[in-house]
């Protein structure tokens, strides 16, 4: 807690004291976010800081292992709310879902009876309960850490595809006033990969780093 304290006097005496203005403007006019960007729980991914955004430009939702429940499935909480009030309400131009590796909520979903005892948890992850079939039936040949980074860039695209399921976003995505994209942060490197459509593969974003 001391620690923590100590960032928000550091942060009152330096970053808000050089940014005061920015800070009555959003007060002022409130928030007009470009994007909506859907990411993990995981400490260790900080979409601001990944993204160079600053105040008021991601709003953002984080849940364990990114997931967007599909409309389908009939469950509706607070990562449906978010998504449709930023959709609805905000208006953002695009959506992000951003998995990560080493990710212990895609560990749960490819060995489920490791988190049997843990109810809610469970419940949750059921929304990529179809992540291990298709590592089995796609990814057969793969093995260790390539087989974990498959599941990884699988469940951004079961969630890109879940979030087709609303029906405010496949009109806006019809309509091309708004854009989806799948990402994948690699932690130890700093790399982030796009899914590109065209060639069914995730690319590398921006310069690789040093």
């Amino acid at each position: 807690m001391q620690k923590l304290q100590a960032g928000i006097h550091h942060f009152q005496a330096n970053y808000f004291a050089t940014h005061r203005r920015l800070f009555e403007e959003l007060s002022e006019k409130g928030q007009r976010p470009e994007t909506l960007f859907i990411t993990c729980c995981d400490s260790r991914v900080v979409p601001d800081l990944i993204t160079s955004a600053g105040p008021g430009e991601l709003f953002t939702v984080r849940n364990v292992g990114n997931i967007v429940p599909s409309v389908t499935r009939g469950l509706v909480g607070g990562v449906s709310a978010a998504i449709q009030y930023a959709v609805e309400v905000l208006e953002v131009a695009g959506i992000i879902v951003c998995g990560h590796t080493q990710c212990g909520a895609i560990d749960a979903i490819l060995q489920p009876e490791r988190v049997t005892h843990l109810t809610f948890l469970s419940q949750w992850l059921a929304e990529s309960a179809q992540i291990p079939r298709l590592i089995a039936e796609r990814y057969g040949h793969l093995e260790g850490e390539a087989r974990r980074l498959a599941a990884v860039e699988e469940n951004v695209l079961v969630q890109l595809e879940n979030l087709r399921s609303f029906d405010f976003v496949s009109r806006r995505l019809e309509a091309g006033s708004l854009k989806m994209n799948g990402w994948v942060f690699e932690i130890a490197t700093g790399a982030v990969h796009d899914y590109d459509p065209v060639t069914e593969q995730f690319v590398q974003l921006g310069e690789p780093p040093a």
